[in-house]
């Protein structure tokens, strides 16, 4: 199982990105994105759980999370990016039974993880 994403960069606040993360090797039907910065522990953006989009609050309204069953591609459109939005974004994926108590934000219940992607905003 891969997870690769794309789409990174680095724009000035209130600019979009477009984030894509292919799976190849298995199909798993959740699938999320989590961000990191420096020191700081994994945190959930968004992500679709059984079909359905979920979302932090600090991204709800400037985010949209797809998915692509066709290309198992999982896409997240960033809109009216901030500073605070600048973070190494992972994509996520793992079963859609969560098999130690957490939900579609709990970082260990995904099984495999791509290698991350830079985004960066600058005032």
């Amino acid at each position: 199982v891969e997870l690769v994403e794309s789409g990174g960069g680095s724009v000035q606040t209130g600019e979009s990105l477009r984030l894509s993360c292919v799976l190849s090797g298995y199909t798993y039907s959740n699938m999320a994105w989590f961000r990191q910065t420096p020191g700081k522990r994994r945190d959930a953006v968004a992500g679709i759980f059984l079909g359905r989009p979920n979302y932090v609050d600090s991204v709800k309204d400037r985010f949209t999370v797809s998915r692509d069953n066709a290309k198992n591609t999982l896409y997240l459109k960033m809109n009216n990016l901030k500073p605070e939005d600048t973070a190494t974004y992972y994509c996520a994926a793992g079963p859609d039974n969560f098999r130690y108590g957490g939900s579609w934000s709990s970082s260990y219940e995904y099984m495999h993880w791509g290698r991350g992607t830079q985004v960066t905003v600058s005032s």
